[in-house]
């Protein structure tokens, strides 16, 4: 198969300027690292570099967007098709605007947007030293920690369709809702963002992260080969109770364990593979509605091949 995308890309793609990778192992760009190999995997030039690829893609071929490998288990047969991955300066910019507003690339890293904002006195964004990934991501999924979710500051997106076309989107067109943006086509890659606070003492919003780095280190696996947080929240409930409560705190197969730290976080000891985090995953689900009647749903995705 990889033979074929290389020839419909050189006979279709002649003036594509972004890195084309075939059969390249995905293990090493993911916080769990596991995983099987990308049949492509592309990192555009620009953002115009995308949508000519976009347009020039066949729509038949399977397009996956990764950003900095939080919060997503690429299985262990690879992903069929082109793996998308935003890198470089064009996706790496982050600038503070007037009216307490910042411009962001979808590969800055949430805490990096946090720790320009407070630097910029523009207060309502330290929630996002908390989160793991990047702005892409966040966008996707309207990631919160901390009291705050990403819907709060946003002000509006750019991002290219699957047929190339470079669209913007304000908070209406998300449809924010808890850890989804249910508006935005799923076919949608975010390129940039903008978001707004309000004024802020650089002073009390750097003691602001401070606080949730401290309270991140003394209470996540954040130094462990993990994802994230690997479940939704259930109605008027937390994740880790109810997977603590059904006893699987600390429950382990293959290589793959639920953190004794904080369970709802899968980690991966050293030997794990894909299917034994995800596998893993789905034993605790299974448990926990044998318990409890609750049905968790993941938050982290699974993307690819058994």
């Amino acid at each position: 198969m990889a033979g074929e995308l290389a020839k419909l890309v050189e006979a279709r793609l002649p003036d594509l300027r972004g890195r084309v990778l075939f059969n390249e192992p995905l293990a090493p760009l993911t916080w769990f690292r596991v995983g099987g190999p990308a049949e492509l995997l592309f990192t555009p030039a620009d953002v115009e570099d995308l949508a000519y690829f976009l347009k020039n893609l066949p729509t038949e071929v399977p397009v996956h967007v990764m950003g900095l490998g939080s919060n997503t288990i690429f299985r262990d047969g690879g992903v069929e098709g082109v793996v998308i991955r935003l890198g470089g300066k064009a996706f790496a910019h982050c600038e503070v605007e007037p009216g307490h507003q910042i411009r962001v690339g979808a590969a800055v890293p949430d805490a990096k947007v946090a720790r320009v904002a407070a630097d910029a006195g523009i207060g309502g964004l330290s929630f996002l030293r908390g989160i793991p990934g990047a702005i892409g991501g966040a966008l996707r999924m309207n990631a919160g920690a901390h009291g705050g979710e990403t819907k709060d500051g946003f002000v509006s997106a750019k991002g290219v369709d699957r047929l190339g076309h470079i669209r913007t989107f304000t908070s209406a067109d998300m449809g924010f809702v808890y850890r989804n943006a249910a508006g935005a086509p799923l076919d949608v890659i975010f390129v940039e963002a903008v978001f707004a606070g309000q004024p802020g003492d650089p002073a009390v919003l750097a003691a602001e992260m401070e606080e949730i780095t401290k309270k991140r280190e003394a209470t996540q696996p954040i130094k462990e080969k993990t994802g994230g947080s690997t479940f939704k929240n259930p109605p008027g409930n937390s994740a880790w109770k109810v997977i603590d409560a059904a006893g699987c705190r600390g429950l382990r197969k293959g290589g793959a364990q639920v953190s004794e730290m904080h369970c709802n976080f899968l980690i991966n000891t050293g030997d794990a593979t894909a299917a034994d985090i995800e596998g893993l995953g789905e034993e605790v689900r299974a448990r926990v509605k044998a318990h409890s009647g609750i049905e968790l749903q993941w938050e982290i995705k699974r993307v690819g091949k058994a």
